[in-house]
């Protein structure tokens, strides 16, 4: 049976109970690394890595365009040019459906 162990924070420095039954729930999952941030460190990592959209990254600049196909207005994740077509995603996935 496990016992709690204190565990040094890798970014504060400060010391934390690494419990018994975390151990636990950390075997069951098949984590082999103990945790290396105190739980405040940790849920701080956490949302300033959430803080730019998807996976930390940061949100994609969206223009507006109007369809070429039925004329709604949408936004695209790209400068439109007057060269070349530009579809609302509904179109956009009637017209890629066939390849």
């Amino acid at each position: 049976m496990a016992q709690d162990k204190t565990l040094s924070c890798r970014d504060c420095g400060s010391d934390f109970v690494f419990t018994a039954s975390e151990q636990d729930f950390y075997a069951e999952k098949g984590f082999t690394n103990e945790p290396g941030r105190c739980p405040s460190c940790r849920a701080a990592r956490k949302q300033q890595n959430n803080r730019g959209g998807f996976g930390g990254r940061q949100q994609r600049e969206m223009h507006d365009a109007v369809c070429a196909s039925c004329g709604v207005e949408t936004q695209v994740p790209f400068r439109p040019s007057n060269d070349r077509p530009v579809y609302c995603r509904d179109c956009f996935s009637q017209n890629n459906s066939r390849y």
